[in-house]
């Protein structure tokens, strides 16, 4: 008894393995059919294989298979670097000449267009200087007058006349002294812009080349970054660039490189690279951090489906379809994913058909007939990986 429950287990076990072979493997039915197995068990092949099997024993026993078409896609290099950001302009005036603030035409945060006046020093000695310089330069003009005449009429020298034109000179220079003298004195904006904070007030005192206000242009933002030096051919001034700012997780911003730099760093083999995105809603500030991701356009691949992707002592390959037989071609994977498999190959192109399922009992230069012929998402055009 107990070697005949043996018998029924195993049975039993053989009937199981056999069922599910059947059921989840229809590429397993014509090696089952032609071994004799589905007609001991009295299962018949579905409509559309019994048709394919029958018309293929009439061209000599095709094997029927499921094939899938070749597809295109573009694989794009993507690079995301992490920048750093500074206004289009800022300048830092600082003070010319030492003296005490008289007017300050300034407010903390606020705007200024180009030539406003923002500073005023102290400079009554200046104005005075240049009144004087002026007074000087009036008796010049008159003393060189009268020495013109005096010399037209032959009552003095021309070594006079010489001496008169150089005073003259000297008192025109003397003008020009106390004129720029008294400009040091005031100070305009160089550039329109917006101020930061000021750290002064009207009375203080200041000294030469001590800072008076730092005037920023923020209506674009320069980003410098890094790019590794794989990208020196692709890269070239104008390129788009996404750009979002690491404080604003939900702001993408479209920018532009618009300057590159001539020499790779040899420590860290990577390029600077200068980028520029506007800043009209004026959300962006000097300082701040970037990441700048950039795409440059890659080789054009095929496209199959995973599953054609067979495996042998000497590498991948895939079975195509040609004139109605089965023939191996060699392929290079070059990139994988979930769905599709990128390769490159010298023996296959776009729109072939490859084999999927039916791929067991297939030799070199075995008849097919594909039963059902897929479309791949690929094949319908480029996509960017």
């Amino acid at each position: 008894m107990k070697a005949l429950r043996q018998i029924l287990v195993s049975l039993a076990v053989i009937a199981a393995g056999l069922y599910v072979w059947i059921t989840y493997v229809p590429a397993a039915r014509p090696l089952l059919e032609r071994v004799g197995i589905l007609d001991l068990l009295d299962i018949e092949a579905p409509a559309e294989q019994a048709a394919s099997q029958g018309g293929g024993r009439s061209r000599g026993g095709a094997t029927p298979v499921i094939a899938v078409t070749v597809g295109e896609m573009v694989r794009e290099d993507r690079i995301t670097a992490i920048g750093d950001g500074r206004a289009r302009r800022s300048v830092t005036v600082r003070s010319n000449a030492v003296g005490v603030i008289t007017a300050l035409n300034l407010a903390a945060g606020g705007y200024v267009e180009e030539g406003t006046l923002i500073v005023k020093l102290q400079d009554e000695a200046e104005s005075i200087a240049l009144e004087q310089a002026r007074i000087q330069l009036e008796d010049a003009r008159t003393e060189e007058a009268r020495i013109k005449r005096l010399q037209a009429s032959g009552a003095t020298t021309e070594v006079r006349l010489k001496e008169t034109e150089l005073l003259l000179r000297n008192a025109e220079l003397s003008v020009r002294q106390a004129e720029f003298d008294l400009s040091q004195r005031k100070f305009t904006a160089p550039i329109s812009g917006w101020v930061g904070i000021i750290n002064l007030e009207e009375g203080d005192r200041v000294s030469a080349q001590d800072q008076l206000v730092t005037i920023t242009d923020r209506s674009e933002i320069l980003i410098d970054f890094r790019v590794p030096e794989r990208a020196v051919r692709n890269i070239k001034v104008g390129q788009s660039i996404q750009v979002m700012p690491l404080g604003f997780d939900d702001k993408v911003l479209t920018g532009e490189i618009s300057a590159i730099d001539t020499v790779v760093d040899r420590a860290s083999r990577t390029l600077l690279v200068q980028g520029r995105v506007a800043n009209e809603e004026d959300l962006l500030r000097a300082g701040m951090a970037f990441s700048v991701n950039l795409t440059f356009p890659g080789n054009t691949l095929l496209s199959i489906a995973p599953l054609a992707v067979q495996w042998s002592s000497d590498g991948p390959y895939v079975w195509a379809v040609r004139d109605g037989k089965a023939s191996q071609v060699v392929v290079k994977i070059v990139q994988r994913n979930s769905d599709q498999v990128l390769v490159s190959s010298d023996g296959l192109a776009a729109d072939d058909l490859v084999i999927t399922e039916g791929v067991q009992t297939l030799r070199e230069g075995s008849e097919v007939s594909v039963v059902e012929q897929e479309v791949s998402a690929a094949a319908t055009g480029s996509e960017k990986l």
